[in-house]
């Protein structure tokens, strides 16, 4: 029995939507887009959502339209302050865009960010923080959100690992002034590629529509802030933008798969149940711990206590029976290479994060029941010895 990192949940529905696009003819972002931005704003109780070709879009997208806002905007040389593990593409456009990076450690519970070190690093010259929720597990977006505006920082959210996810009856995705979302082939639900920013911020959404799309004004409301009227020509250029634009295939997909999306949550969390009743019992493993609603993207586990020669075992062990692991998330961040172009100001020892790096690995979850291959990685490495 294999036990892959990522499992499809297509169905004849997926087929028949890019079936249904094909047969239209209309490839480009249009209809299908639109419907799967309302409806994933409707799902997240947010006011707008801009759909993008990926999840690491979503977070340029967002990060570089906060420049453009009349007031409290961010320039290049202003610093933001991000956990130490997170996705590359959380990291990469706060170089892109010229921003100083600091770095701080997480909780080695739930492998979030450490409130107490993040409040600490917190300086007169922070202008924005980005709260990241690893693996499904709710980062203290709250405390952040309520931080934040006290102190007026700006509040990015990357909830790509955990759409579904809540803080009481709160969904992670609606804390930050933008949350950005991925729906990559391994995410909660798929789109193949694609990635969607959402915001109550009418501002920062007509930015987001008009830099998605080369910077021109053709896709924004007749009224908005960025024209005092919407002139009828075809290439009205506002702003430096991209083209981060998905395609209808995308869109159709979208939609429907995220009528799947609370039946795929409940299928991942009753999973989850299952790793946590059995691995909480095994004392060689740190494993995330939440009172939150944990909609899991994949099972962490820690060694509590570094021993090379057990990785290893438990490597080969693996390998050996067509079970997939990877490194937690994208790992600590100042661990690898690309980290030098960053020059990172890092607040404190980043203790738990190379702790989680160096003696951590995870397994994939799934909108599916995975309980034969849960008992099987369990049953395995019980077995093995010290």
């Amino acid at each position: 029995m294999k036990y892959p990192l990522t499992f499809s949940t297509w169905d004849l529905k997926e087929k028949e939507a890019i079936s249904n696009v094909v047969k239209s003819g209309s490839f480009s972002m249009g209809k299908n887009v639109f419907e799967f931005e309302k409806k994933f704003s409707k799902y997240l109780n947010r006011k707008y959502s801009v759909m993008v070709n990926s999840g690491s879009s979503a977070n340029l997208l967002a990060i570089n339209s906060f420049f453009y806002k009349k007031k409290n905007k961010i320039k290049p040389g202003d610093e933001v302050i991000v956990p130490a593990i997170a996705w590359s593409t959380t990291y990469s456009p706060l170089k892109q865009l010229g921003l100083k990076v600091k770095v701080v450690d997480v909780d080695i519970n739930d492998l979030n960010v450490d409130l107490n070190q993040l409040e600490k690093a917190i300086t007169r010259k922070t202008k924005m923080i980005i709260g990241v929720s690893i693996l499904g597990v709710p980062a203290k977006l709250d405390k952040i959100k309520n931080i934040c505006k006290k102190k007026k920082i700006i509040f990015f959210e990357d909830n790509c690992e955990s759409l579904g996810s809540k803080i009481r009856n709160k969904k992670t995705g609606t804390f930050g002034d933008i949350s950005s979302h991925s729906f990559f082939y391994s995410h909660h639900i798929s789109t193949m590629e694609g990635g969607m920013c959402v915001t109550d911020d009418f501002e920062l959404y007509c930015i987001m529509l008009a830099m998605r799309a080369h910077g021109w004004t053709r896709d924004l409301p007749k009224s908005n802030p960025l024209t005092s009227k919407k002139k009828d020509v075809a290439y009205n250029f506002v702003l430096p933008g991209y083209n981060l634009r998905p395609g209808e295939i995308h869109g159709a997909i979208g939609v429907v798969q995220l009528k799947k999306l609370n039946k795929l949550v409940k299928l991942r969390e009753r999973n989850w149940k299952l790793f946590y009743k059995l691995f909480s019992k095994d004392n060689r493993f740190i494993i995330q711990k939440t009172k939150n609603f944990n909609s899991s993207f994949s099972f962490a586990l820690i060694l509590k206590e570094s021993n090379k020669k057990l990785k290893k075992k438990i490597f080969n062990t693996l390998k050996k029976n067509n079970i997939s692991y990877r490194l937690i998330t994208g790992g600590c961040f100042t661990k690898h290479p690309y980290a030098k172009y960053f020059k990172p100001k890092i607040y404190g020892k980043l203790i738990n994060s190379t702790k989680a790096h160096e003696d951590g690995f995870f397994v994939g979850n799934a909108g599916l029941d995975l309980s034969k291959e849960i008992s099987k990685l369990y049953s395995i490495l019980k077995k093995i010895k010290n």
